[in-house]
């Protein structure tokens, strides 16, 4: 029985490739790939991050082509797209801040929102008040680009009553973070 011998078969294996290849041929081609590596970054390549989004009425969804900037207490406000509960605008709290009695929950979920006034984008951060009882008043639910449960930190159907001393839903706010 014969064993496989690495060496000699390694051996051989490299003296075919030396004997099939000269010195200078292998500096030209080392040469050429060291010329040619810098310039693969300026071929033109479809860049998604280089694409600007399309914003023209036929492209938005139901929610932007019908949002207003007037009314934070209807559920047709401009950030409000992504927004599933009762808006805190409603109970006595603003379109960022709790009404007295309930607190923000330290976790959210995001959405972006297009502004009709200036047709951009905005992130917009959704925080749940929590620790009094659920305010009926001016319940909204935006579905606009929401996402399945598993994406939680896209999705509006979760209560996001985490961290805080009661965990019953009271009412929602939204935060203008920034541009999108």
């Amino acid at each position: 029985m014969t064993i496989f011998n690495a060496d000699s078969f390694g051996e051989k294996v490299l003296r075919r490739f030396a004997g099939g290849t000269s010195r200078r041929g292998m500096l030209a081609r080392i040469g050429v790939a060291l010329v040619a590596a810098p310039v693969f970054p300026l071929l033109p390549v479809s860049r998604a991050e280089a694409a600007k989004p399309d914003r023209s009425p036929e492209a938005k969804t139901v929610f932007a082509r019908n949002a207003q900037t007037t009314d934070d207490t209807k559920c047709t406000y401009w950030r409000y797209c992504a927004i599933d509960g009762a808006l805190c605008t409603c109970s006595g709290g603003g379109i960022h801040t709790c009404p007295p009695g309930a607190e923000p929950s330290p976790v959210s979920w995001v959405g972006t929102c297009i502004n009709p006034d200036d047709g951009k984008a905005y992130l917009i951060a959704y925080r749940d008040c929590c620790g009094k009882s659920f305010s009926a008043k001016c319940n909204c639910d935006g579905t606009d680009r929401e996402t399945q449960t598993y994406v939680q930190q896209l999705n509006n159907d979760i209560i996001w009553c985490f961290g805080v001393k009661n965990m019953e839903y009271h009412c929602s706010t939204a935060v203008l973070v920034g541009a999108a």
